[in-house]
């Protein structure tokens, strides 16, 4: 089983990719975990923290179609390890996977290209590059205002000396990758949406969790 952990930058992805990943193991069920963009063991991730320290200009000067090929090609690299996780455990969860290259890329235009950027990222990775698809992807919802205090209470990152980077510091468009985001999940039975916002604020990280891992065991028993 391939579980996707997707949300915008600072949604809490990678803190609860861990601890399903932590609960699985503790519960006896083989767990696998691999994070994306993998920046400093790949060619592709090397270039995509190029990219996201404004190297090769603005967010609004790079096509998103060719932006898309940065992550795509990143994953391509990492296909071989992914699938020794898949066949060396019962479930391998993903910290970001192709659905966030959807959400990034498609948030940089509307209408009609959006769709054609949606179907060129899943033709390159799915088609092309042979990647698996997930049969579960966990949506962490959650506004971009909050998602961006969470951002600056980030440890330093290995790609980038910046509070934040270049996509993290545009919460307009932060707010846009929520919106695909949310309209992926509604067209889609295999997306979970975890709502991470109550109305005394953000949820605390344990009840998320529990919520996150209730949803994925009722899936193991299907």
């Amino acid at each position: 089983m391939l579980i996707a952990v997707e949300g915008i930058d600072g949604s809490g992805k990678g803190t609860q990719s861990q601890l399903l990943v932590d609960r699985l193991k503790k519960d006896g069920i083989t767990t696998g975990f691999l994070s994306f963009p993998q920046y400093e063991s790949t060619e592709f991730g090397r270039r995509i923290g190029d990219f996201l320290n404004g190297r090769f200009g603005d967010l609004d000067q790079v096509s998103p179609f060719l932006a898309s090929l940065l992550y795509a090609g990143d994953r391509f690299e990492s296909r071989e390890r992914l699938k020794e996780l898949l066949d060396a455990n019962d479930i391998v969860v993903l910290d970001r996977y192709v659905p966030s290259n959807v959400a990034h890329q498609g948030a940089k235009v509307s209408g009609d290209e959006r769709q054609e950027i949606i179907n060129w990222i899943h033709h390159v990775e799915y088609t092309l590059f042979q990647l698996p698809t997930p049969d579960l992807v966990i949506l962490l919802d959650l506004p971009a205002d909050q998602a961006q205090q969470l951002i600056q209470k980030k440890q330093q990152r290995t790609y980038t000396d910046k509070a934040a980077d270049l996509q993290e510091a545009d919460g307009d468009y932060l707010a846009q990758v929520r919106q695909v985001y949310v309209d992926l999940a509604a067209q889609n039975d295999r997306w979970q949406t975890i709502n991470c916002l109550s109305a005394d604020g953000i949820r605390p990280i344990e009840d998320i969790a529990d919520e996150i891992y209730s949803v994925v065991r009722s899936k193991i028993k299907n």
